[in-house]
């Protein structure tokens, strides 16, 4: 009897409390566009404003509301469900989701849904990098290069799946299919316009390219009119400057621990400190018509 009385409450606790439902966009987004997530409860009597939309990165957040640095967020209660809009979506938003109820009497996992997944096609700007370079100085828009130099120049994105590479040069009749433009000993006929082209493999729409030019000095030009040798000129200034700006204040520094070495305090003479008593000799008036100060 007590084993029934048991199982009786279990299943009345139980079916007091209905499942958070979620639902969202069943295909992939593309950067950029809309999206609405909706959750609501299977039993309407339920109150959807103690709940609210969590998203998973790392570990289960609450989904921020308001404008933000690329996107924002709108949360509203719409009859019986609650509404997540977001604008301008990017790559962040690429994660699992869900609704979570703020109720203490329900615990996990009967106070949260099954987890939506929204997926989000992207791809970021292309950036260029030359081999033998600090990535993060990049490529000019024009690369100039003394004649018989190599010259590898490597094309990168960010995207949600894996993009194609290919490189082009303008007028030409070749496709190089790689992220990778390898010229070995350029001349003058290796000049001009190059492009690195990156589509995405899912969506034809979303693609990148970004152009160079190269140009080919002769072997004999002066070292500062190649973008290498104008790259190490200003890293050289920039190191000059800073090891001015460190041995100024270095000096400044030994000059001012000098001047507070040298430099004299306030006179402590204790005998100007010493007491005058009403019956001593400083006390008493002095009878004497001497006016002068002393000094």
């Amino acid at each position: 009897m007590k084993v029934l009385l048991v199982a009786a409450v279990v299943a009345l606790i139980h079916g007091s409390h209905a499942t958070l439902l979620i639902k969202g966009p069943p295909q992939p987004i593309l950067m950029g566009n809309h999206i609405t997530v909706e959750c609501w409860y299977s039993d309407s009597e339920h109150n959807i404003s103690q709940v609210h939309f969590e998203v998973f990165s790392k570990s289960w957040v609450h989904v921020p509301e308001g404008i933000r640095c690329f996107y924002s967020t709108e949360i509203n209660q719409v009859a019986d469900s609650l509404i997540l809009s977001t604008y301008r979506v990017w790559g962040a938003y690429w994660g699992p989701y869900r609704c979570v109820s703020d109720n203490d009497n329900v615990t996990a996992p009967d106070n949260a849904s099954q987890p939506l997944t929204i997926k989000v096609h992207y791809m970021t700007d292309l950036s260029l990098t030359r081999e033998g370079y600090i990535s993060y100085l990049g490529v000019p828009r024009e690369l100039k290069v003394r004649a018989g130099e190599d010259v590898v120049v490597s094309c990168s994105t960010s995207s949600s799946e894996e993009p194609s590479y290919s490189w082009q040069k303008e007028g030409g009749d070749w496709i190089l299919p790689s992220s990778k433009l390898t010229l070995k000993k350029v001349s003058a006929m290796d000049g001009g316009q190059y492009t690195c082209m990156a589509e995405h493999p899912s969506v034809e729409s979303l693609n990148k390219k970004r152009t160079i030019s190269i140009t080919v000095l002769p072997e004999d030009a002066p070292f500062y009119e190649s973008s290498n040798g104008r790259l190490m000129l200003m890293t050289s200034a920039a190191a000059v400057a800073l090891l001015v700006l460190i041995l100024s204040m270095s000096v400044f520094l030994c000059r001012r621990a000098k001047q507070a070495k040298t430099s004299k305090g306030p006179i402590d003479d204790r005998s100007q400190k010493k007491p005058i008593y009403k019956t001593s000799v400083e006390s008493l008036p002095s009878t004497c018509g001497d006016k002068q100060p002393l000094v």
